[in-house]
């Protein structure tokens, strides 16, 4: 009886052995599923650009007479007026221009004034000539020369009427140069750039030279962004616009597109166009020149249902099929499901699905990893760290 015994034990023992080794097997195969719940969200599709910030009115203040610069009496940053002296070009050589053409108008009149005193003079003497003629008392040919001679001076004085206006032009030009050598600023604004020193020789020759920038209002300024030619269907006027600013890192700002330039420009057969953000700077954070990282926000999806975007790559090791539709595996009853859906927008996380087989709240699997597998591996690796 006890040997009988024994071998019921020895038996259950075994039995209970090989179903323990079972049930650690099956645990061991078990797949783990990684999985992200469905859910609502806003989707925002944007076009990634870099530009500059500058003004939206900037005027240019050149030259157009050529000298020394003798005094400059505004620097980088100042507010100016409109009609406010900037700096002075040496008025030296124009002023005495302009005394020489003065001096020219002057011996101009004086010398019309001996025309005209000639000229009386000499209808005085054909009036005389006339009269005596028609009582034969001189000569038919002497009465011609002095008809003759008053012709003559008649036109000389119409020649010197000539160039007294001739000289008053010149003297007007004169003067007009010697007002140029005064660098005013032709509007209200702020000097944003200054390109001469004192003493510094200005020339004007082939082309007036740009002394100073003045932009008119810094409150109101511009992006110029350069989009790629793959993007820039996508861009339209009135666009909303965030961008930032190495300047203040944990700064976003905002704006619109307020042009889109049809001109394209071509570097290394990389084809852009340029597109411009208007920008407000009431507070004057922003400095014309820096560079601005632009999302230009092309599409915007709301209370949408988003899956991760890595969810489309997930399928089945076991599941060898090929399919023609885009879906998605969430778990049904802790087991892989399939379901056809349709992708909507898109960022670089998220999808919009599309389907009236998923609801929020639904699992969708991302990845999936085997115990038995891991297990192995780790065994595998072990020895090799002793």
């Amino acid at each position: 009886m006890n040997i009988k015994r024994k071998y019921i034990i020895i038996a259950a023992v075994a039995v209970g052995i090989i179903s323990s080794g079972l049930i650690i097997s099956k645990i061991k195969n078990r797949v783990h599923y990684q999985t992200k719940a469905i859910k609502e969200c806003t989707i925002t599709q944007v076009v990634e650009a870099s530009g500059t910030i500058n003004p939206v009115n900037t005027v240019s203040v050149g030259s157009t007479v050529s000298g020394l610069i003798k005094a400059i009496y505004v620097d980088y940053n100042s507010q100016v007026k409109k009609g406010q002296l900037l700096a002075q070009i040496d008025p030296a050589n124009f002023e005495a221009t302009v005394q020489q053409n003065k001096a020219q108008i002057n011996s101009a009149q004086a010398n019309l004034a001996r025309m005209e005193a000639v000229t009386e003079m000499s209808r005085k003497t054909y009036v005389r000539y006339k009269n005596l003629y028609q009582k034969n008392f001189i000569a038919k040919s002497e009465l011609d020369q002095a008809e003759s001679d008053y012709l003559s001076n008649l036109a000389q004085v119409g020649a010197a009427k000539a160039q007294i206006s001739q000289a008053q032009a010149t003297y007007k030009t004169a003067m007009t140069n010697l007002g140029y050598t005064k660098i005013i600023a032709p509007v209200d604004g702020t000097i944003i750039s200054r390109e001469i020193d004192l003493g510094q020789p200005v020339a004007a020759s082939f082309q007036a030279p740009e002394l100073f920038t003045i932009a008119q209002d810094l409150t109101k300024m511009q992006i110029e962004v350069s989009v790629s030619e793959a993007d820039i269907g996508k861009v339209q006027e009135g666009q909303d616009v965030t961008y930032t600013l190495d300047g203040y890192p944990d700064s976003v700002f905002y704006g619109k597109v307020t042009q889109v330039r049809i001109s394209p420009t071509t570097v290394s057969n990389v084809v852009t166009y340029s597109v411009i953000v208007g920008v407000d700077n009431k507070d004057l954070t922003l400095k014309p020149g820096m560079t601005a990282n632009v999302s230009i926000i092309t599409d915007k999806s709301e209370n949408v249902l988003c899956a991760p975007s890595i969810a489309l790559k997930y399928t089945p090791e076991t599941d060898g099929k090929k399919y023609k539709t885009q879906g998605l595996w969430i778990l049904d009853k802790k087991k892989p499901k399939r379901v056809n859906i349709e992708v909507g927008a898109s960022d670089d996380t998220h999808i919009e699905v599309i389907s009236e087989d998923i609801k929020s709240g639904d699992r969708v699997i991302i990845g999936a990893s085997n115990q038995a597998k891991k297990e192995k591996n780790t065994r595998r690796r072990g020895p090799g760290m002793f």
